[in-house]
């Protein structure tokens, strides 16, 4: 009687802690604390093999910060989220705009140009799925979580925990689609590389049209 006591006993103390442990949804990988910083080198490129130049760069430093609270195109309570972009020499501001950024219902979304799209839902967990733009007049943009809390280093910034999210794999005798996102706790974005290319005899580096932006975190904070 008393060996079965002690038994239940534990069963039931072992779920009541169980119950309490905290769940860990991921939102640290989507910060929305005001003033978070995020600065990046970034790099786009634009290929044409019937133009001059045949492959066009484009450099510069982006700098994205979490502003104060404002109503969104769709009436809800959102961040500012603001992007200033600067030359990548001298530092001087190029152009600044305001979007916006919040969590609502699970998602984690950010306004660009008026185009609600869903760059993180939660809980952040590997083979979750979800459609970019399922709120905008966008095509249908199926996106999945590759990874989580997977341990990364971006040239000399090292994060602990962080999430790929494939965009798209594709890859073809004229085409190759290479897009993903990768967020890391605490930060935010920390990569992008997005290629779109089109190309000869199954040869990523025989590029005949297409674009590529790359995202690269070189510093962060509060």
């Amino acid at each position: 009687m008393n060996r079965s006591f002690w038994i239940l006993f534990t069963i039931i103390l072992f779920a009541s802690c169980k119950s309490k442990e905290k769940v860990d949804f991921g939102y640290d990988y989507f910060p929305m604390q005001e003033g978070h910083f995020v600065i990046y080198n970034v790099m786009e490129v634009f290929h044409d093999v019937n133009l001059s130049p045949q492959h066009d760069t484009l450099r510069y430093k982006l700098r994205t910060e979490i502003g104060e609270i404002i109503i969104d195109n769709s009436g809800r309570q959102a961040r500012k989220y603001i992007q200033s972009k600067y030359h990548p020499i001298n530092d001087s501001l190029l152009e600044k705009r305001v979007w916006t950024r919040i969590i609502d219902e699970g998602r984690g979304e950010v306004v660009e140009e008026n185009q609600r799209k869903i760059r993180l839902t939660f809980a952040v967990k590997k083979d979750r799925q979800w459609d970019v733009n399922a709120f905008n007049i966008l095509p249908q943009n199926i996106v999945h979580i590759e990874d989580v809390d997977k341990e990364r280093r971006f040239d000399n910034l090292e994060f602990e925990s962080t999430s790929k999210i494939s965009y798209e794999d594709f890859f073809s005798l004229v085409d190759y689609r290479m897009k993903y996102e990768v967020y890391a706790k605490g930060v935010g974005l920390v990569k992008r590389s997005f290629k779109d290319l089109s190309i000869q005899n199954f040869d990523t580096l025989d590029i005949v049209q297409g674009t590529e932006i790359h995202y690269d975190v070189i510093q962060f904070g509060n």
